[in-house]
């Protein structure tokens, strides 16, 4: 390998033809996803907003369905928020709570923006909701103003291939320091797609066609070990099930009492997972504008 750019890094010198591979894998071939063929702002924060913790072929078909319903971000604002956090559980997206904050970050861009959209990653990072993730994603994709975007795929990439510490910090200043000053959609979505594609948990360096092989310490040694990659907790028996359960079997009755509708959302309704217990769950829903109590032990679906 190519001496050290600098004492620390464990970046080759010359970064040029790391970059050029990169960008000409990428270009030749690569995962077909929507929200990569436009620079629609709105569309894309949504698209990324969907994607924190859900599998992206079923972000497909809910990003679609989502746009048709809201085509605009004055549509969005101007949606019934209940509305918005019913379609997010219809289509088992998670965590309603992302819902509740795209819909305020579309009001605070009608309102404080004037309706344009905030364009760097500092700016996009007063929306309600929006972190440093999610901003700098919006900015590469839609303004290719962002700085370099370090999620697990990228994190994996640098630990292999450049032997990156395992730590935040490091994992950024080497993903800033790869990426050719302007570019950072192109780059974002290569280096995110090499993560995915070649450098999985398992990785396909060979099968794939991986780029930076010949750069790649991992590649060389033979040892592929990376950090440990967070995963979502399993949908089956969890919470976010139950309240999904709830929500369905309230939209199949007028109304219903508390005593009917525990026991045809968990089989095991009683003691510790009795009336208090699903008193919770739907105060989560009634917060969420998805249910209403129309008595001390009666509930719908708000109307």
């Amino acid at each position: 390998m190519a001496a050290d750019a600098e004492e620390g890094s464990s970046l080759p010198e010359d970064l040029e033809p790391i970059r050029e591979a990169l960008i000409e894998w990428y270009e030749a071939d690569h995962r077909a996803f929507p929200w990569r063929e436009t620079t629609d702002p709105y569309a894309i924060l949504v698209s990324e907003v969907m994607s924190q913790q859900t599998q992206l072929e079923r972000v497909e078909a809910a990003w679609a369905a989502f746009l048709e319903r809201w085509p605009s971000i004055e549509e969005l604002a101007a949606a019934d928020r209940s509305e918005v956090v019913r379609f997010w559980s219809d289509h088992r997206l998670g965590y309603n709570n992302r819902a509740r904050y795209l819909h305020e970050a579309a009001a605070e861009i009608e309102e404080e923006f004037d309706g344009g959209f905030p364009e760097s990653p500092e700016e996009l990072q007063e929306l309600q909701g929006v972190g440093p993730y999610t901003a700098n994603a919006v900015a590469s994709f839609a303004f290719n103003t962002g700085n370099a975007v370090v999620d697990t795929n990228v994190k994996r990439v640098l630990y292999r291939a450049f032997s990156a510490p395992d730590e935040d910090r490091e994992f950024e200043d080497r993903a800033n320091e790869l990426m050719p000053e302007g570019r950072s959609r192109i780059w974002n979505n290569a280096i995110m797609e090499l993560g995915a594609v070649a450098c999985g948990k398992t990785p396909r360096c060979d099968e794939a066609g991986c780029p930076w092989r010949e750069w790649c310490d991992a590649y060389e040694t033979g040892d592929f070990s990376a950090p440990d990659v967070p995963t979502q907790s399993p949908f089956v028996g969890s919470r976010r099930q139950k309240r999904a359960r709830a929500v369905r079997v309230l939209g199949e009755y007028d109304e219903l009492p508390l005593s009917d509708l525990g026991p045809r959302v968990r089989v095991d309704y009683g003691g510790e997972t009795g009336e208090e217990w699903l008193r919770g769950l739907l105060s989560d829903l009634e917060d969420d504008g998805l249910v209403e109590f129309v008595s001390g032990d009666r509930v719908r679906l708000r109307r």
